[in-house]
């Protein structure tokens, strides 16, 4: 049984572009987006052999040690800062997305913004980390929960860059938004192992897992998003030839 969306029928004058799941882009996102949570989940069945001495392990130890310190200046500025993000702090960015789209009218964006973050952040990212308990590095400089693999921040950061960019983003522009969200995703994972928090490999590996769920997800639910932002731009049009229509007669 195929698992293909099923293309609405088009509307009168709605573009095949808007309404189309089964373009090369789409197929690539679900191409890309499950390789990507192959690799995350690979990386945790490697981990999960042996916690303490994975086969990476010294690639994770030398990146440490060039993580050193002294951890102060504008590095500690950054990195706390995107600590903060990815905690607690940071649930105020898709709470305020969220609400936005709701007093847009925008329902099944919000839905998949609340469902997509939801799942990426409680099902991947806590699955893979009850599945390896991996410990963390010693003397870490924030607070952290159980284990190590993957990083949280990091899987929240790439499923945040991908969600934004499926809904809130014009086509036009998502070239530019995914070089920004990548340097943004970088820079996460960069600060998790600059304050000890995770090992490379970690953020390696979150990163991974929370681009693969959004991805898979925008896959998923591309109709439905085609379809939501093709009526939105409608009644947009129609709102704007309503008025042209009232400005002769008065």
């Amino acid at each position: 049984m195929s698992t293909t969306p099923v293309a609405p029928p088009l509307e009168a004058g709605a573009p095949a572009s808007a309404t189309d799941p089964g373009s090369k882009r789409t197929t690539g996102t679900l191409v890309l987006g499950t390789a990507l949570l192959g690799s995350a989940a690979a990386l945790a069945l490697v981990v999960r052999k042996d916690v303490t001495q994975p086969p990476f392990q010294g690639l994770d130890d030398r990146w440490l040690t060039w993580m050193g310190g002294p951890h102060d200046g504008f590095p500690s500025v950054v990195a706390t800062l995107l600590n903060w993000f990815g905690g607690p702090v940071g649930a105020v960015v898709p709470l305020a997305l969220l609400v936005f789209l709701l007093v847009r009218r925008r329902w099944v964006s919000a839905g998949f913004l609340f469902t997509v973050y939801m799942a990426g952040n409680m099902l991947v990212v806590q699955g893979l980390k009850h599945l390896v308990d991996r410990p963390r590095p010693e003397n870490p400089l924030v607070r952290v929960d159980h284990g190590s693999f993957p990083s949280g921040h990091a899987a929240g950061a790439a499923l945040l860059v991908v969600i934004a960019g499926a809904i809130l983003v014009p086509a036009a522009r998502r070239r530019a938004w995914w070089t920004g969200g990548a340097v943004f995703v970088l820079a996460m994972m960069w600060s998790r192992t600059w304050l000890h928090a995770h090992w490379l490999s970690d953020t390696a590996a979150g990163a991974a897992a929370g681009l693969g769920a959004g991805l898979v997800a925008w896959w998923i639910c591309a109709p439905a998003l085609a379809r939501e932002a093709w009526r939105g731009a409608e009644r947009a049009r129609t709102r704007r030839r309503a008025e042209e229509a009232e400005s002769p007669a008065r």
